[in-house]
């Protein structure tokens, strides 16, 4: 990696001059870095965008026929804050960028990628078998861990080319915690029975950066400015934006969830009543399986989640992940599996009823739900949380402590990205269902059970939502 004054001084290309610039001490260090991960972040304006843009730019010179990868979450920021800049630094006669591709071309054969990642189901369908010599993403807290390792996977190659992940952020959004558990607390999965999920510490390296750091803005007109800007800030955003403060702005909306809501897997007893909870929509089907002990204990020991199922196969994969002899109480689904189809003229209630799987119309009251929730995971009298996750659900233990509150109403979830939030919705129907007063309400579950529906039939799919009558617990 290149030192300060190597990085001050024009590189010639072909001889081209390109001046890569002057880099603060944060910026060189970062650059420096020989970790597998390094993360330069900490306050706003720290120069992490310009430290990003320049370190690509320098491997894809000093390396020949380099691959590099550059993400952000939307395509406008990354054209206005990377590529935008980028191509002001590099002159065409070094390398061309091509508008249709999001490519830059460089005259040795390095090329940089830019893309931009809305969703985990279309970054795996764009990035997934591609290789990549250096990967970028800039606000990576703004990426989910499992969009985080999905691009992780994309890091390999046969060449005798470094391989770097480099990533810029500042503390807040859904990624905040495994950013913070990573780079920040160093908390590693070193213990695991799987040996491809331990963590290296040594692979890690955090970069901590303040605004002060960052001499370009300190010595120009606006750097006063915007110091005074960061400082009128409410006091726990001041504190993220302003002082890169970690445990000032989490932004999640259930700050409670915590390893004493984990348990290992166990065998459940017989007795137990057990139920399945899911949200559907041809994006993602989510499904979770959930026990509850004599205490009202709820325990959540199983998950499913796959995108692109039509409802027959959605049915048949509750069906196929649900343990022989396992005798299912209730299956609550969200209202909207009542709408009548425009053109069958019928409901995906009775698509999933005709494939062997009778659902109940769970209460889709979002802040009435999610502090149903936030119920179930106080302790109860014995000091042991209402909800217990097993450890195996990893989908569920992820999605719900990277789940943002609102900005608008921050008694309610923020619904984007819309990728983490369907299992929690899941959740969410669980929990605010087994809760409603006692209605005179009958219901039949497995398939062949509504073998002699006939004029009961809508009454049975539309009688209304679930209740204590077949909760009982």
């Amino acid at each position: 990696m290149p030192g300060k004054q190597m990085m001050a001084a024009a590189r010639k290309t072909n001889q081209v001059d390109i001046n890569l610039g002057q880099l603060n001490e944060k910026q060189e260090q970062f650059m420096r870095s020989t970790k597998r991960y390094a993360c330069y972040g900490g306050a706003r304006g720290g120069g992490k965008s310009h430290a990003l843009r320049i370190m690509a730019i320098y491997g894809a010179i000093k390396y020949p026929g380099i691959k590099i990868l550059m993400i952000r979450r939307q395509y406008p920021e990354l054209q206005g804050n990377i590529i935008e800049p980028m191509m002001k630094l590099v002159p065409n006669t070094v390398a061309e960028y091509n508008s249709q591709l999001h490519q830059m071309y460089f005259i040795n054969g390095s090329v940089i990628k830019f893309g931009h990642f809305q969703s985990y189901e279309a970054g795996d369908a764009e990035y997934r078998g591609q290789e990549f010599d250096w990967i970028f993403i800039d606000e990576c807290t703004q990426f989910s861990e499992s969009e985080f390792r999905l691009l992780g996977g994309c890091l390999r190659g046969v060449n005798a080319i470094p391989k770097y992940f480099r990533l810029s952020c500042n503390p807040g959004g859904i990624g905040h915690f495994w950013v913070k558990r990573l780079f920040i607390e160093r908390k590693f999965i070193t213990d695991s029975k799987n040996p491809e999920e331990n963590e290296n510490p040594d692979d890690y390296e955090f970069v901590f950066a303040r605004v002060e750091d960052n001499t370009a803005l300190m010595n120009s007109p606006d750097g006063t400015a915007y110091l005074q800007m960061l400082s009128q800030l409410p006091e726990s955003i001041r504190e993220a934006h302003r002082n890169g403060n970690w445990d000032a702005l989490g932004g999640n909306y259930f700050p409670e969830f915590s390893k004493d809501h984990v348990c290992k897997p166990f065998s459940i007893p017989a007795h137990w009543k057990r139920y399945r909870a899911f949200d559907y929509g041809l994006d993602m089907f989510a499904c979770l399986w959930v026990a509850v002990d004599e205490n009202g204990r709820c325990y959540v020991y199983r998950e499913y989640q796959k995108s692109n199922l039509i409802v027959s196969d959605a049915a048949q994969e509750a069906i196929s992940n649900t343990g022989i002899g396992e005798r299912i109480a209730v299956t609550f689904a969200p209202p909207d599996m009542w709408n009548r189809q425009k053109d069958s003229g019928k409901s995906m209630a009775e698509l999933f009823m005709v494939n062997g799987i009778g659902i109940i119309k769970a209460n889709n009251n979002r802040v009435q739900g999610w502090l149903q929730v936030k119920e179930l995971l106080k302790p109860l009298t014995d000091e042991k949380p209402g909800l217990i996750v097993f450890s195996d659900c990893k989908k569920l233990i992820e999605n719900i402590q990277e789940i943002q509150a609102d900005e608008v109403n921050p008694n309610d979830c923020a619904k984007e990205p819309h990728s983490i939030t369907h299992i929690c919705d899941a959740l969410r129907y669980f929990c605010i269902s087994r809760s409603l007063p006692a209605q005179a309400i009958q219901a039949q579950i497995e398939r062949d059970e509504f073998d002699d529906v006939g004029d009961d039939y809508e009454d049975t799919m539309t009688g209304g939502e679930a209740t204590t009558s077949y909760i009982g617990y």
